[in-house]
């Protein structure tokens, strides 16, 4: 996995090599600057793979004699021989455990009164409106620290960016999607045919199951990742369809046992009941999506969904739906679900309940009122808020395009920044002053108030002391007046983990259903203020009195 990298990368490899600093101790960490969809937070994810790849960091033969044949012809063939012994052994990472809540501004706007429990009140303020370094600086609290030898360190930027940009993006796009739609929404991801490729294909499929989607149409996602594959029919399968006389085999056994029964002939004659209890002409329906339920049903007949807008809902798909679904119920089979893929989806989700319980209730199946109704088309963030809002009886939601393609934010703009060279902490200093970095190797502590949510993470230099719960802690809040506040945590959480040392994995990794149910726990702990998907309250991100000082020392020296 070496050669993914940019060329700039090896470019500078061998000057550091040709100047003999490569091998100089440094560290960078991995963040970004804005929350993305304008949210307060991220889950960091790609964590898994970024450690994989580290394991198999190496330059082949092949890779080296094709790195000769692009870098400038001066380049010395010592730099050539040394890249073919590079490897990750020296290299050291801490990082957040995947599916962790992390933190970033929300745009620049003015930061609204905190009070800090019991340690006064922190005014509101434009970042900017004084001297002070802290209130030009955005919390960027890093994802994961990378420590080494500064060559490895520089090498590992763009695949590690590239492995973790996409993967938070996503399954940050998906924990949207959960917190519109709620806990108990079943949630299907549908992307594959929009995804960009069958890499980013996967990936969606990966990072939306992180960020707390059910399942996927993805049959490859569900071999290598062991997330729940879902899927029943399509418009195409009914289609093909044009009568009854088609449907072959045309007979299913009763789940009990007994004589085979022709179902054909038996979903024919219940239309006609059903057709009357609907006030709903039998001729209207169309035989030909009547015969394609009729064939799935006794292919599938333990599984068996209805997709209803082919032709027409109400005259036809819902119709014919009924009829196949009583004809299994005598055989003492239950239908699964309907499906709608067009047209105002609430409101013909209260219709169809309503017609299902009529069902239920003139033909005696109680479980006929509680048939899964699902959803498809186009759906997106502000088609669950008019969901919610028109209210609907909605129980599965199948998103695609507006989940992995992230058309509200196609990238997460995750930064790979170096903060120390050779025991000297490092500071990126422009004109944009967003874009400054926070020097130092540094230990990240997340504070929990006494309600048991995060209400701030402090940035801390590593060889501080652990703070201590119920401490109070002079810190400077990063983007707000530049005074000391004062914070007592209940609780201190360190937020990062060291996961790779000495070229191994050095801590167990969590499944990927780990993975999902810890981002939904790290999601259900945030306060409603900082969860919101819209104006969200921004998270404070502080800095110790030390890192403070550095920050001002730096700056004051390189102005």
């Amino acid at each position: 996995m070496a050669p993914l990298t940019d060329f700039y990368q090896l470019t500078m490899a061998y000057g550091h090599w040709r100047a003999g600093r490569h091998r100089l101790p440094a560290a960078a960490e991995l963040f970004f600057r804005r929350g993305p969809f304008r949210g307060a937070f991220a889950l960091g994810a790609g964590l898994a793979e970024g450690l994989r790849c580290l394991r198999a960091f190496r330059f082949s033969a092949a890779d080296v004699a094709y790195l000769r044949s692009v870098l400038p012809s001066t380049t010395e063939d010592a730099f050539f021989d040394y890249l073919a012994t590079l490897d990750a052994s020296e290299v050291t990472v801490s990082a957040v455990p995947e599916g962790s809540v992390v933190f970033a501004r929300v745009g620049r706007a003015r930061y609204p009164p905190l009070l800090w429990r019991g340690c006064g009140t922190v005014g509101s303020h434009v970042p900017g409106e004084d001297g002070d370094v802290t209130a030009w600086l955005s919390p960027q609290v890093p994802f994961l620290q990378v420590k080494g030898p500064l060559l490895v360190v520089q090498l590992l930027e763009t695949m590690l960016l590239c492995l973790v940009n996409y993967a938070s993006l996503v399954a940050t796009n998906a924990a949207r999607f959960r917190l519109l739609a709620g806990p108990d929404m079943k949630l299907m991801e549908i992307g594959l045919r929009r995804a960009q490729g069958p890499d980013g294909a996967l990936s969606a499929s990966k990072y939306s199951y992180i960020g707390g989607f059910d399942c996927t149409s993805n049959v490859l996602a569900g071999k290598l990742y062991g997330i729940p594959v879902r899927g029943t029919i399509a418009h195409s399968f009914i289609m093909s369809f044009t009568s009854l006389e088609e449907v072959q085999p045309r007979e299913l056994l009763p789940l009990a046992g007994g004589e085979p029964v022709d179902l054909p002939a038996l979903a024919k004659s219940l239309l006609q009941w059903v057709c009357e209890l609907l006030q709903t002409p039998p001729e209207k329906t169309n035989r030909g999506e009547l015969a394609a339920f009729v064939s799935y049903a006794i292919s599938f007949p333990h599984d068996f969904q209805g997709l209803l807008d082919t032709y027409c809902v109400r005259r036809s798909g819902l119709p014919n739906f009924c009829a196949v679904a009583l004809a299994l119920h005598q055989l003492g089979y239950r239908a699964i679900g309907v499906r709608l893929d067009s047209g105002d989806l609430a409101q013909q989700s209260k219709e169809i309940r309503k017609v299902l319980r009529a069902c239920g209730a003139h033909f005696q199946v109680p479980w006929f009122e509680t048939i899964p109704i699902a959803v498809s088309n186009d759906i997106s963030e502000q088609s669950l808020e008019e969901f919610s809002r028109e209210g609907s009886e909605i129980d599965m939601i199948g998103v695609g395009t507006n989940l992995v393609t992230c058309p509200l934010q196609p990238s997460l703009g995750c930064v790979y920044k170096l903060v120390e060279v050779n025991g000297s902490p490092c500071m990126k200093l422009t004109e944009d002053e967003e874009k400054m970095t926070i020097p130092g190797t540094k230990t990240i502590y997340r504070l929990y108030d006494v309600a048991g949510h995060p209400f701030m993470d402090l940035m801390a230099l590593e060889e501080e002391p652990l703070p201590s719960a119920g401490q109070e802690l002079a810190i400077r809040v990063l983007g707000r007046l530049g005074e000391t506040s004062k914070v007592v945590p209940t609780t201190v959480e360190p937020l990062h983990r060291t996961y790779f040392r000495d070229g191994q994995v050095c801590e167990p990794l969590p499944s990927l259903p780990e993975v999902r149910s810890h981002a939904q726990v790290s999601l259900s702990l945030l306060s409603p203020a900082h969860r919101r998907l819209h104006e969200p309250q921004p998270y404070p991100v502080a800095v110790t009195e030390r890192l403070h000082n550095l920050l001002t020392e730096l700056r004051q020296a390189t102005q």
